[in-house]
């Protein structure tokens, strides 16, 4: 990166370094598994972390963690302090921001679906997330597989959606209708769609 200005993408994910995200994945474990994330703040974080290395379980142990251990009977978070503990709100605004990323994902010009999902959360929906390039997302899942999704367009844009492994493409009955997957190697997990503004786009998944 050069001085004075901000990295615009991503250095390290499965697809482009699988050697440094396992890398990545192996130190915070081993911190963790040391002692690491004692305070509310720095547990939000790794929660974050495992969220962005498709590590769900491992963002849920430290999410339960974080609930017994740093966050009070009214849900704030609390800090470690000498005279005994004080509020502190990294640790909510952290968690809420990776709960968000375990079920949603939009960087590297992909939008990734259930990225993330822990096995504790078998069913359930989510509404209103925001996809970067202008997505309201919806979904529903059960016994842990996506099964229905909602892309709302904010504005007119052209999209590339990563589904979960296992997963394929039931297509919906809204148009457009989606463009040529974008490759062999990828036809099951990627698909391409051109939306237009206040359109909402239904699809159906099912067993790859």
């Amino acid at each position: 990166m050069q001085s004075g200005k901000l990295a615009t993408t991503i250095e390290i994910t499965s697809q482009k370094r699988p050697d440094l995200w396992t890398a990545a994945r192996k130190s915070l474990e081993r911190r963790l598994d040391n002692g690491g994330a004692y305070t509310g703040w720095s547990r939000a974080w790794a929660i974050g972390l495992f969220a962005r290395l498709h590590a769900g379980d491992r963002a849920w142990d430290s999410m339960t963690l974080l609930m017994e251990h740093r966050t009070g009977p009214n849900l704030f978070d609390s800090h470690p302090d000498r005279k005994g503990s004080i509020f502190q709100i990294d640790g909510n605004f952290g968690t809420t921001a990776a709960i968000a990323e375990l079920l949603l994902q939009s960087h590297e010009k992909e939008i990734a679906l259930l990225p993330a999902l822990p096995t504790a959360w078998p069913n359930g929906s989510v509404q209103g997330l925001r996809a970067r390039g202008g997505l309201e997302v919806d979904l529903t899942w059960n016994d842990g597989k996506l099964i229905h999704a909602e892309l709302l367009a904010l504005r007119d844009g052209h999209h590339t959606v990563r589904i979960p492994s296992g997963r394929k493409l039931v297509e919906g009955n809204h148009r457009p209708r989606l463009q040529q997957p974008l490759s062999s190697e990828t036809a099951k997990s990627l698909f391409s769609l051109t939306c237009k503004q206040g359109r909402r786009y239904c699809f159906n998944f099912e067993n790859a």
